[in-house]
C-alpha cells in the first residue's frame, strides 16, 4: 500500500466534506495535491500542500483553509499531532499504532510489498542495447544495457506488462564493412597473410569468424563472385558476434525477449518499409520536395535535390526527414518509420528508447514519428551519458576501432556483475559518470553496492542468531510481527517509516522512468539499518536479538525480514543479487 497515496485520499474526503466551492460554486480542482515525506523529518512524517493549491480559487488564506482542514484530519485515529507550518502547509505525524500496522502490511505481502498496479498491464515495450552486431559488447554499451534492463525490471514491478526488445542492425554499410574485414579472415585461415587496410574491423575477435568459414567452406568462397561470397561472410560474421554479444549480456544478466532484425524490414525490395511510408502518405505526412541546408553542420542524410520527405515539422520536429537516398534506397530513418510501425502493430502504445548521448539529435524526429503514426502512441527515449574509466584514479583508455576497447565481459569479470549494475545505476543517467575498479570493490559505506549487499547479509545474519538462540520457531512466518506494538523506540519506528517509503518510490521511478531512485532508496534504506543496529552495539536493550525476551526478538525480527524483504526487491529491481552472506 502506498501510505502517501492513501492519505491523499483521506484529505481529498475531507476537503469534500466541508463542501467548500469557489465562486462560480463549483468544487475545487484537487488534481494537484501531494501528499509527500517533509523535507525535514522533524517536521512529521507526512506534508500536504492541499491548502496552498486551492485557496486562490476558493477565496480564502492558506493558512485558514489550511487550520480547517487539519482540523478535521485531526479527528482520524491514525493521525497523532498535525499542525500547519509556513504559508500553509499541514505536516502530520502518525500514530506508532499506524507503524506497526504497517509492519504486518509489509510482511504479510513479503518481497512483493511494493509491488504495483500502476501499469494496469500496459504493453510496453522498451528497447535497449541494440549495438551494432559489428563485435562484442565494450563499456561503452554498458550503461545503457543496464539502465535499460533497470527500467524494465522497475516497470514490470510497476504493473507494467514490459517486452525487452534488442533492434539488431544487421543491414546497411556497417555490415558490409564487417563482411569485407570477415573475408580478409577467412582468407589468413586458409593460410594467406593479409593487411587489414584502414575502415575495416582489425580486432581479433573477427578471427574465429574466418576460421568457422574456412571450416564450413573450405576454399569455395574464393571461386564465387564477390558479392555471393560476401553475403555468406556477412550471414556467418552478424550470426556469431549476435551469439557473443548474447554472452555478454548474459554475463551482465540481461536477456531479451525479442532480438528484432532491421534485415527483415528491407526484405522483398523492402517491402516493409514501403508499406509504411506509403501509409505516412496517405495521412499526409510523405511529400516530394527540397530541404534547405540547415545551419550548422550538415547531417548525413540531408542532400541538395528533390527527395522523398518525411512532413515531421507538423508533428514537433525541426526540420523534415529524407525516406529515400538518391540511389533509390531507403535512407535509415525509412527503416525506424516501418520498424514502429511494427512495434504499433504487435500492440504496444507505450514505447521506450534506451539511447546513448550521442543519438540526442534522433529524440525529436522519433517522438514526431510516433505521433504521425498514432496519437495513441506514448513514446520516452532516455539519453545516457558515457562512463570514463579509472583504475585507482588513473583514466583507462580504450578505442573500439582498434582493436585495443575494454570489453563489457573484461569489466564485469573483474568487479562482478552485482558492482557493475549497481553502479551504473548510482547516477541519473544524463549524468556522467565515473566508474574507477578500485572504488567498486572496496569494502565500506563509500561504496554503495558494498554498503547495500552488507545491509541485506547482516539481515540475514540476525535471522540466524535468533534461530541460534531461540529455534526455528522464532523465525517462523506465522505470527511474525506479533507484538509489533513492542516497537516504540525511535530508531524502530524510523525504520518502518524508511520502509513504508517503498510504495511510493516504486511508483514514482516508474512514472519518471528513473531506475536510479531504486539504488538511491536502497543506499538510504541500508544506512537507516546499519545506523540503527549499531546503536545496539551500545545499548543492548535495542539489541534485535534479546536473549531473555522471545517476544520482543520476535516483533524485531519482523522489522529485520522487512527490510530484508524490501532490500531483496529493490536490489532484484537494479539486477543485483541479496547475499545471505558476504565473503
Amino acid at each position: 500500500m502506498n501510505l502517501f497515496a492513501d492519505f491523499a485520499q483521506r484529505i481529498r474526503s475531507v476537503v469534500q466534506s466541508l463542501d467548500l466551492k469557489d465562486k462560480e460554486g463549483v468544487s475545487p480542482d484537487l488534481s494537484r495535491l501531494t501528499v509527500e515525506p517533509p523535507r525535514d523529518p522533524a517536521h512529521g512524517d507526512l506534508a500536504s500542500n492541499v491548502a496552498m493549491v486551492l485557496a486562490k480559487s476558493l477565496g480564502m488564506k492558506p493558512r485558514d483553509l489550511a487550520q480547517n482542514i487539519a482540523d478535521e484530519l485531526a479527528k482520524d485515529e491514525d493521525v497523532s499531532s498535525i499542525e500547519v507550518a509556513g504559508p500553509g502547509f499541514i505536516n502530520l505525524r502518525l500514530s506508532d499504532g499506524f507503524w506497526h500496522s504497517q509492519l504486518r502490511t509489509m510482511l504479510d505481502a513479503g518481497e512483493d510489498y511494493g509491488r504495483s498496479d500502476l501499469g494496469a498491464g500496459r504493453a510496453t515495450n522498451v528497447e535497449y542495447v541494440s549495438a551494432n552486431p559489428t563485435g562484442p559488447m565494450h563499456v561503452g554499451h554498458c550503461r545503457g544495457a543496464v539502465v535499460g534492463d533497470a527500467l524494465a525490471r522497475l516497470l514490470a514491478f510497476a504493473g507494467y506488462a514490459v517486452t525487452r526488445e534488442y533492434y539488431v542492425n544487421d543491414a546497411g554499410g556497417q555490415i558490409n564493412v564487417l563482411g569485407e574485414s570477415v573475408i580478409l579472415r577467412y582468407r589468413e585461415a586458409l593460410g594467406e597473410t593479409i593487411s587489414i587496410p584502414e575502415g575495416l574491423y582489425p580486432g581479433d575477435y573477427l578471427v574465429p569468424v574466418g576460421t568457422a568459414l574456412a571450416e564450413e567452406h573450405g576454399r569455395a568462397l574464393l571461386d564465387m563472385s564477390g558479392a555471393d561470397a560476401l553475403a555468406i561472410a556477412k550471414d556467418k560474421a552478424v550470426s556469431m558476434m549476435m551469439d557473443l554479444i548474447r554472452e555478454d549480456l548474459a554475463a551482465l544478466n540481461i536477456r531479451h525477449d525479442v532480438f528484432f532484425s532491421e534485415r527483415t524490414l528491407h526484405g522483398d525490395n523492402g517491402g516493409k518499409i514501403g508499406a509504411a511510408v506509403e501509409g505516412l502518405r496517405q495521412k499526409g505526412f510523405v511529400y516530394e520536395g527540397t530541404l534547405p541546408p540547415p545551419k550548422g553542420q550538415l547531417p548525413e542524410d540531408w542532400e541538395d535535390r528533390e527527395q522523398v520527405l518525411f512532413r515531421s515539422t507538423e508533428v514537433g520536429d525541426d526540420m523534415d526527414r529524407p525516406l529515400v537516398k538518391s540511389d533509390g534506397a531507403y535512407t535509415y530513418f525509412a527503416a525506424d518509420v516501418a520498424y514502429m510501425e511494427d512495434k504499433f502493430e504487435r500492440g504496444f502504445d507505450k514505447l521506450i528508447f534506451v539511447l546513448g548521448a550521442d543519438h540526442g539529435g534522433y529524440v525529436k524526429r522519433m517522438e514526431a514519428l510516433a505521433r504521425a503514426i498514432s496519437e495513441t502512441i506514448d513514446i520516452d527515449v532516455l539519453l545516457c551519458q558515457l562512463v570514463k574509466l579509472y583504475r585507482e584514479g588513473e583514466p583507462v583508455r580504450m578505442g573500439k576501432r582498434t582493436g585495443n576497447f575494454v570489453t563489457l565481459r573484461d569489466v564485469v569479470d573483474e568487479v562482478g556483475v552485482d558492482a557493475v549494475r549497481f553502479m551504473m545505476l548510482y547516477r541519473k543517467a544524463d549524468a556522467p559518470l565515473d566508474f574507477d575498479f578500485a572504488k567498486v570493490t572496496e569494502q565500506s559505506k563509500d561504496n554503495p553496492v558494498f554498503y547495500v549487499q552488507y545491509a541485506a547479509a547482516r539481515a540475514h545474519s540476525i535471522i540466524r542468531q535468533a534461530v541460534e538462540a531461540f529455534g526455528p520457531e522464532v523465525a517462523a512466518q506465522e505470527g511474525i510481527g506479533q507484538g509489533a506494538d513492542q516497537l516504540t523506540d525511535e530508531g524502530e519506528i524510523a525504520l518502518i517509516r524508511k520502509l513504508a517509503e517503498w510504495p511510493r518510490l516504486v511508483e514514482s521511478a516508474a512514472t519518471a522512468m528513473e531506475p536510479h531512485r531504486v539504488a538511491f532508496y536502497l543506499y538510504d534504506l541500508a544506512s537507516a539499518f546499519h545506523t540503527h543496529y549499531n546503536r545496539g552495539t551500545e545499548n543492548a536493550q535495542l539489541r534485535f536479538v534479546k536473549h531473555d525476551d522471545a517476544v520482543l526478538t520476535r516483533a524485531r525480527l519482523g522489522l529485520v525480514m522487512a527490510v530484508r524483504n524490501v532490500l531483496s526487491a529493490g536490489l532484484a529491481v537494479t539486477g543485483a543479487s541479496a547475499p545471505e552472506e558476504m565473503r
